[in-house]
């Protein structure tokens, strides 16, 4: 019996090392990767030069506290500065701590200006924004808050995609508006532009901080090195982590200068948060991310897994009802079971994949996957599909 909590429904399958797109078991199977670690292994296994950095800043000071500058750190936020709105940052250990960060940003905001009482969050159905107390109840899904207690105050909740709605929701209480611009964990979906440019308009109407999540759909997943930027807008603050680290622990809260001015010592803190060794990480998995044409190619990527997708969706139009997404995070909406089917497509196609709300087969591959890793994926999955077929053509009909 495992000492672990048992919080997960584990699978017996267990990974020696990866190469690229691929992950393998001890004895030498491979398995395509199309889950990523959740969208976190950007650019895959065994990257040369990020792998070298890890390396090399093994050999140096691993770990001090933010009481003493960190030159690494101080170099990763200039660069995310200096490539995103941005005007300050505040590293973090994962994304459920960026949100946090976020929140507290926002609300100490308002707090700094005298407004006290102007505390609360408008956010939306369907969205995953972290487990920690005040994450779950950001994401208001009952299924991550019973069993805790009272739910943390101060968040109200509506389903996306109605501008007049949401309006009639603010009030003098009222801080900010949060939202994922591509749900990932409530179904794959993406946010239509006019929904995301009307939410900008109302938080500039009634003053409110617009703070988005792009813990996972940020840092080039989409097409573009954020989310938002196919809106054109400008969040206020922003939550980012998964890819930042390529696999190593790493997040980051981003905001406006007239948003985190408020943030002074003794507002916020975090003991690893920026250390030394995850900065250096995060530095090289930057260099790759924003190098000549890396997000050009997965923008490319992006449309080539959609118009796969499609022809599934024609092919098997009895088990897909639905494709979704944008770019690299991409899902359809199936039939079967969805967990049944990620089981399947793991244990007899060596395909790892992950659920998500609504019955998604949600898509995560690494940012580095090339059009024949995706006809790969999109084989298998249509080799699950077939075998479906025979299976349920080979069960008697009960009269």
């Amino acid at each position: 019996m495992s000492a672990l909590y048992g919080t997960y429904a584990r699978s017996d399958l267990a990974f020696e090392r990866g190469e690229g797109m691929r992950l393998f078991t001890a004895d030498g199977t491979s398995y395509l990767d199309f889950n990523s670690g959740i969208g976190v292994n950007a650019l895959g296994y065994g990257d040369p030069h990020v792998v070298g950095a890890l390396k090399a800043a093994a050999d140096k000071v691993w770990h001090t506290s933010n009481i003493f500058t960190i030159p690494e750190q101080e170099r990763l936020a200039q660069r995310l500065v200096d490539a995103t709105f941005a005007d300050a940052v505040f590293f973090t250990n994962s994304g459920a701590e960026a949100v946090e960060c976020a929140i507290k940003t926002a609300r100490h905001h308002f707090f700094a200006r005298g407004e006290v009482d102007r505390y609360e969050i408008i956010a939306f159905t369907g969205s995953f924004h972290g487990r920690t107390m005040a994450t779950i109840a950001a994401g208001g899904n009952p299924h991550y808050t019973e069993g805790f207690g009272p739910v943390v105050p101060g968040f109200k909740h509506l389903a996306p995609g109605d501008l007049a709605a949401v309006e009639k929701l603010i009030d003098a209480k009222t801080c900010a508006i949060l939202l994922e611009p591509v749900q990932g964990e409530g179904g794959v979906s993406a946010m239509p532009v006019e929904f995301l440019k009307g939410l900008r308009a109302l938080c500039d109407k009634h003053g409110l901080l617009l703070i988005l999540d792009e813990v996972q759909c940020g840092y080039g997943r989409t097409g573009k090195f954020f989310a938002h930027e196919w809106a054109g807008i400008t969040p206020d603050i922003m939550a980012v982590a998964k890819g930042i680290g390529g696999g190593f622990p790493l997040g980051a809260c981003l905001a406006g200068g007239h948003v985190a001015d408020s943030m002074v010592p003794g507002t916020h803190g975090s003991t690893y948060g920026g250390n030394p060794l995850a900065c250096s990480v995060g530095n090289a998995v930057l260099d790759r991310v924003l190098g000549p044409g890396f997000i050009a190619n997965v923008d490319l990527m992006g449309q080539r897994l959609a118009w796969h997708l499609q022809q599934l969706q024609q092919r098997f139009p009895n088990y897909v009802t639905e494709v979704r997404g944008k770019g690299l995070i991409a899902g359809i909406k199936i039939t079967p079971p969805v967990r049944d089917f990620v089981n399947r497509l793991r244990r007899d196609h060596h395909l790892l994949a992950v659920a998500a709300g609504e019955n998604v087969l949600r898509l995560l591959p690494p940012l580095i996957v090339t059009e024949a890793d995706i006809e790969e994926a999109t084989g298998k999955i249509a080799d699950a599909f077939t075998a479906l077929d025979a299976e349920a053509a080979s069960t008697p009909a009960i009269d």
